[in-house]
């Protein structure tokens, strides 16, 4: 796609939502009745000045050809990248200056290097911890991407095997064991109500054998 087109590939996009008044989506009338009693309650005698603040309509930029403009300037300067940038949408009109919000989304223009991690001056958030993000390197001013962080799986633990429910193999001081769980209910009665509560709780504990071992040492080679 052109990147003459690019204000028009983002913005000129029908709003997304319900073609359909507001008061007619359901919840609303309730949502607008508790205002309507909040209103009251804090001193507010006209009430029906009050107006529903969700709306049945939203904005639906298109913001891919974004991202891929900006990718495709990566190793460039990014005074040049801006200047480019303002030049294509034009920053004096309201569209361009949407469009600029958006790319402040994308863009980090304060990143810190602490460390050899390039983290966001103003919350001191890692970049890439949830996402790819565009950042301005401090010292020489390159546009360069964070990579999106790839999560570890947390290790499961190695003296731990799950059967069931009710029946698992746990590792005490060096030892193998069995353990069976059973339900446990109890009432629990108050002032103003009663209910059973229900957990489980060890029934049974056996030393495990030659085959159980076996068994439980194939299952941690496989995690």
């Amino acid at each position: 796609m052109s990147e003459h087109r690019l204000d028009r590939s983002v913005i000129e996009r029908p709003r997304g939502g319900w073609r359909t008044n507001l008061r007619k989506i359901p919840g609303n009338t309730k949502h607008l009745k508790e205002i309507t009693d909040a209103a009251y309650t804090d001193g507010f005698f006209n009430p029906y000045l009050l107006k529903l603040k969700r709306k049945s309509k939203y904005f639906s930029d298109c913001l891919g050809p974004l991202f891929r403009w900006l990718r495709s300037k990566l190793g460039q300067n990014w005074d040049d990248v801006y200047s480019e940038l303002c030049r294509i949408l034009d920053i004096n009109t309201l569209s361009g200056k949407h469009i600029l919000s958006h790319v402040w989304g994308f863009v980090e223009r304060d990143a810190v290097l602490v460390d050899g991690i390039f983290y966001n001056s103003k919350y001191q958030r890692q970049l890439g911890k949830w996402r790819e993000e565009f950042y301005v390197h401090p010292e020489t001013r390159i546009l360069c991407l964070a990579n999106k962080i790839r999560k570890i799986p947390p290790k499961k633990p190695d003296d731990f095997v799950e059967i069931d429910d009710y029946h698992h193999y746990r590792k005490i001081d060096g030892i193998w064991y069995l353990i069976e769980l059973a339900d446990r209910e109890e009432l629990e009665l108050t002032k103003y109500y009663s209910q059973v509560e229900t957990w489980k709780c060890t029934a049974s504990k056996r030393q495990c054998n030659k085959k159980q071992i076996k068994f439980i040492t194939a299952q941690l080679s496989k995690n």
